[in-house]
Formats: structure tokens, sequence, C-alpha cells
């Protein structure tokens, strides 16, 4: 079913250069090799697959074999990324985590093995931690030998079993101040060591940004398939219109459209372009790079700077937020660490000024 919303997905955008594969969501390590590769040579048929292309798949602890993971790497899976998530046990205990630090670090070694290009995220601001003990963390981290991280705040989301438990005041969540310092730990420690971020919550060194990572906060297209996947397609000119599209996330549900009409599609929709920039403004800025005036011109046909009313725009880069120059617009350091504030602000005009009439 997988191949079939693939070939009608596919069949709507047209043969087009692919720069990468990200098998994720879920538990996609569970998948059979096989099946993998049938998807992969499938791609390969009826796109065209740039040189090096980058084909990703996420891995829990748990379900990382030393022979399943020699059979991802014989489907053509190039890179792998390791949900470890803590280094500290009890902390794993506390995320729902089945799996102990040491078997992580395991599976990193037999992933290793297996692969040139390995990855594996951690969560931070968890309940009673410390500056001191997230830089011990991440030095042990560090010391696998890994060339990307990625780094994620902990969040407490009102769909989560979290949610309850905070509310009951189970537990307590650093509060802004600390959170700040262990983002701030988080920059100091990764630069130290080679691996600036290149986006809010991904570090690497040069040369090993994840390209999946870097297509979607450029906003560019994407195909989504599988239960629950999202896509975003565009159609006619680059950035002339962008669907958003989502399938159903029940297996059982997915599976009866797929066979029934191809594909399992729950939104299917055009982007309004005031919507368009909003995105691809929100994504940019998360990056190093930010929104490239390259790119906003690519896109819309117009400079990044006028995506923003200068009443927004203006007091932000005074503040030291935001840098605009002839290359585009960009987050400070002190922006970064105040991105969702940043981005508020910038955009609070947005939705007024661009209408689908002006794009």
């Amino acid at each position: 079913m997988l191949l079939r919303e693939l070939e009608t997905m596919v069949a709507r955008t047209g043969k087009r250069p692919l720069s990468s594969i990200f098998f994720g969501g879920g538990t996609p390590s569970l998948m059979e090799p096989a099946t993998v590769a049938a998807i992969i040579d499938r791609a390969q048929q009826l796109l065209t697959f740039v040189n090096n292309i980058e084909i990703s798949l996420e891995a829990n602890p748990t379900s990382v074999e030393a022979d399943r993971l020699r059979g991802f790497a014989g489907a053509r899976i190039n890179r792998v990324s390791l949900g470890v998530q803590s280094l500290n046990d009890a902390d794993l205990r506390f995320l729902g985590r089945e799996h102990t630090a040491d078997e992580a670090l395991a599976a990193v070694a037999v992933a290793q093995k297996c692969f040139d290009n390995v990855s594996f995220d951690l969560i931070y601001a968890r309940p009673e931690q410390t500056p001191e003990a997230w830089t011990e963390e991440l030095n042990r981290a560090l010391a696998q030998g890994i060339d990307h991280i990625s780094l994620y705040q902990l969040t407490i989301e009102p769909t989560t079993p979290f949610y309850a438990r905070h509310a009951r005041g189970e537990f307590r969540v650093p509060g802004e101040d600390l959170a700040g310092a262990l983002y701030d730990t988080t920059q100091q420690v990764l630069e130290a060591s080679g691996m600036p971020a290149y986006e809010v919550s991904n570090h690497a060194r040069p040369g090993r940004a994840c390209a999946h990572n870097l297509l979607y906060w450029q906003y560019g297209d994407y195909i989504g398939i599988g239960p629950g996947a999202h896509g975003r397609v565009s159609t006619g000119a680059p950035g002339a219109t962008k669907w958003a599209t989502r399938t159903h996330r029940a297996p059982s549900i997915w599976l009866d459209r797929v066979a029934r009409a191809g594909h399992a599609l729950v939104d299917d929709d055009a982007l309004p372009p005031a919507e368009m920039r909003i995105e691809a403004a929100l994504m940019g800025l998360r990056t190093t790079e930010g929104l490239r005036a390259r790119r906003s011109h690519q896109l819309f046909g117009i400079p990044p700077t006028a995506l923003f009313q200068p009443e927004d725009l203006d007091p932000l880069v005074a503040g030291g937020f935001l840098t605009v120059d002839a290359d585009g617009i960009r987050a400070t350091p002190d922006g970064r660490a105040r991105l969702d504030a940043v981005t508020a602000r910038l955009l609070r005009s947005a939705p007024d000024r661009f209408t689908p009439e002006t794009g």
C-alpha cells in the first residue's frame, strides 16, 4: 500500500529530482528491510535520484539489532537517527522510554558500524536538570564520535500523558530562566566541540547537516506517504501554489482508503499566498542562514523584507534579535533563543497584509 500511495502522489507532481528520503514517525525501524528496499527502488523508478541522495531512517534503541541495521544498509539506507532522548536512566523512565542509557549507547555503537552517518536525539529541560548535569551529559554524547545531534527542549503538550501529570503537580519543569540557561549551555558546549547549530534544535559538523531537515526548513517540496504523513507540494512554477497534504493517521483506515482510492488524504488544500509566506518565514528563521533573499525571490518574487510591515520588523532589528542585509533576514543568537516571541511579533500583521489577491 505504501507503494500504491507513492505512485498516486508522484502522479500529481510528475518526475522530479529527489534529494532525500526520510523514514520517520513511529518506529520505521520495525519495518522489514525488504519493504524499505522496495519503497526506495520504486521511488528511484518514479523520480530522479540526485547524486549522493540522503536516505534516512529513524530508530528507537530498543528496536535496533545489528543484523537488522545491516539489512537496512543493504536496502540503501545511508543515514540513521536514533531516539536516545537521555543518558540518565531515571529520566528515561520518566520519559516513558523502554531502554537504558547503556543500551542506547550500545545501539549507537552498532549503528556506527553499519553507517557512516549516524545521529541521535536528546531532550533537555527535564525536571530537576541543572546546567552542570546537562554539560556532563552533552560531553558524554559527544564522546561517541557523532557528527550530528538533535537537542529538543521538553514541552508539556495537552495531548500527552505528561500534561495531566504536570497539572496534578507530580513534577515541575525548569522555569524560563533555567530553561534559558540550559539552552545557552547547549549552544556553548556544541559550538566548542565544532558542532554549531544550523537550526534551532539541530547541530552538525560542517557538511553533516541533515539534507531532509534543510529541505523542510527552506520550504522545499516533499511528499508524505503512510499513516499520518504530512506533505507540501508545489504545482506549476516553483512556489506558484503549494498544497498542504495529510493522510489519515489510523493504520487500518489508511489501508482501506489506499486500497480503494490509491491514497488516504484527509487534507489536500491549496495554501493561500499569505499562509505560504508565513510558513516560509517561520521555517527559514529557525536556521542560521535565515530567510535568504534568493530563496524569497524564487518562492514569491519579492525580497524577504517585503514580507513584513516595517513597524513589525524594524524594532526587532533595532533590539538585536534580527539581522537584515543583502543576503536576507536572519535571527541573531539572542533572537533564536527567543524565536517564538520574535516570530509572533514579526508576523502579527502578516495575515492582514498578504491576501490571495496580492500573490
